[in-house]
C-alpha cells in the first residue's frame, strides 16, 4: 500500500550550483531505485534561516513529494544525516484525502429570522 510523503531537506548555503544539482539528484535518483512513484521535486533556492543551524544563518531548501510503501524514508533519513551538505531533513506522511462530497448531499441554506 502506498502513502503519500513530503520532504523538505536544507543543504548547506555555501555549496555552488552544481553541487546543490548534484545533491538533488542523488537524492531523486536514491528514491527512484528505491520504487518511489509520482515524484515531484521543488528548489526553493537559498533562503534564510529561522535560526542558525552549524552556525549556517541561510540554507538552500528542497521540497520532494512521492508516493512510496514506506520502505524508502528510514535509508533516505540515514543517508542525509551521514552526509556533510544537508544540515538539515524533514519527513512526514500525509494524510490521505477525503473524497469530495456529493453535490446532492449539500444541504440547503436556511433562513434565520432575527
Amino acid at each position: 500500500m502506498s502513502h503519500n510523503y513530503e520532504m523538505i531537506y536544507i543543504l548547506r548555503p555555501d555549496l555552488m550550483e552544481e553541487q546543490v544539482q548534484q545533491e538533488v539528484n542523488k537524492y531523486r535518483d536514491f528514491l527512484l531505485d528505491n520504487k518511489a512513484e509520482d515524484l515531484q521535486i521543488k528548489t526553493w533556492g537559498k533562503r534564510r534561516l529561522a535560526y542558525p543551524i552549524a552556525k549556517h544563518q541561510d540554507g538552500y531548501y528542497v521540497q520532494v513529494n512521492y508516493k512510496g510503501d514506506g520502505t524508502q524514508v528510514a535509508p533516505l533519513e540515514r543517508a542525509m544525516r551521514l552526509s556533510d551538505e544537508v544540515i538539515r531533513y524533514l519527513t512526514i506522511k500525509l494524510a490521505k484525502e477525503k473524497a469530495p462530497a456529493k453535490t446532492s448531499e449539500v444541504a440547503e441554506p436556511v433562513a434565520i429570522e432575527a
